[in-house]
């Protein structure tokens, strides 16, 4: 009867092998290598790195002073009205910004070429359909602005408004007026 033969295969030794890989990644990564050089030269050069290793030295204080920065209202806010930007640029078609984009320089560049326009001129101007597109979404622009920063203050002045007439205070009629 027949025997089996035995494979065995020699401990793979994983040391052995990272070293071989070290010792021959200048030659297969020479170019790689030569530009990480130049990086680190450069970065040298303009005093990168010894700021950065300053830095990490006095990391814990450099990341109090960051943090008691972003724990400023301002800070607060200013994180804020950014999240809120973004979310309008990313609600914007790119057409529509990119017509804008073009537009103001074209339009800037015209009106310091020529000579101011007439009344009758402009008017035609504010008569045209674009134009008047155009002013239809700022005038709503600024009828939601209005609305936000006097929603509170309307009704307010409208009760107090009430209890000055009820007094028969003239103040009240003349706000009214206005």
């Amino acid at each position: 009867m027949s025997q089996p033969i035995r494979l065995e295969f020699p401990p793979r030794d994983a040391r052995a092998e990272l070293q071989t890989r070290l010792q021959n990644a200048p030659l297969q990564h020479a170019e790689a290598l030569l530009s990480g050089y130049d990086l680190l030269q450069s970065l040298h050069d303009r005093g990168v790195l010894d700021l950065l290793r300053s830095g990490l030295g006095s990391s814990d204080k450099v990341l109090s002073i960051v943090v008691d920065a972003a724990k400023t209202p301002e800070a607060i806010n200013a994180t804020r009205n950014l999240l809120i930007l973004s979310k309008v640029a990313f609600m914007l078609e790119p057409q529509l910004l990119e017509d804008i984009v073009t537009a103001v320089p074209s339009s800037l560049a015209q009106a310091r070429s020529q000579k101011p326009l007439s009344l009758w001129q402009m008017f035609k101007k504010m008569s045209s359909q674009d134009t008047r597109r155009a002013l239809s979404a700022m005038v709503g622009l600024l009828e939601s602005f209005g609305k936000s920063l006097g929603s509170v203050d309307d009704a307010e002045l409208e009760r107090l408004e009430s209890e000055l007439a009820e007094t028969g205070c003239v103040v009240a009629i003349e706000r009214k007026n206005r």
